[in-house]
């Protein structure tokens, strides 16, 4: 049975990065996108060059607006099975992934706030 009823975990959680609940059939299949991958996706399609990570707010609403590009990241993984996915049924999804994948991040609501200067990285 094929993975349906993806969501969003934006309750209070430990971990740093996108966490996604779905379900295959009555059991609940947990995925996670971790901070720097959504960096580094969202780096790739910015071309900002100067690292700004996102914080739990804005990867959270990338996840909303991208759900069905991360319904098939996420989707194509689990049906691998456990051969390639070490972690089954939980499936940590990798920029390897997404680069094999071939989908693309939409950026169009991402909001970037202003870091103070002393934030900004000296080169």
């Amino acid at each position: 049975m094929p993975l349906a009823h993806f969501r969003i975990d934006e309750g209070p959680h430990t971990m740093d990065g996108l966490r996604l609940i779905a379900r295959d059939g009555n059991k609940q299949v947990e995925a996670f996108m971790s901070r720097k991958v959504m960096d580094v996706w969202a780096e790739s399609v910015e071309h900002l060059g100067g690292r700004q990570s996102l914080f739990r707010d804005q990867y959270n609403a990338l996840g909303r607006l991208n759900l069905p590009a991360l319904q098939r990241i996420v989707r194509a993984k689990y049906e691998r099975g456990a051969a390639f996915n070490r972690q089954h049924p939980f499936v940590e999804v990798l920029f390897s992934d997404i680069s094999e994948s071939g989908e693309t991040l939409d950026l169009s609501e991402l909001v970037r706030e202003a870091l103070p200067p002393a934030f900004h990285r000296l080169s």
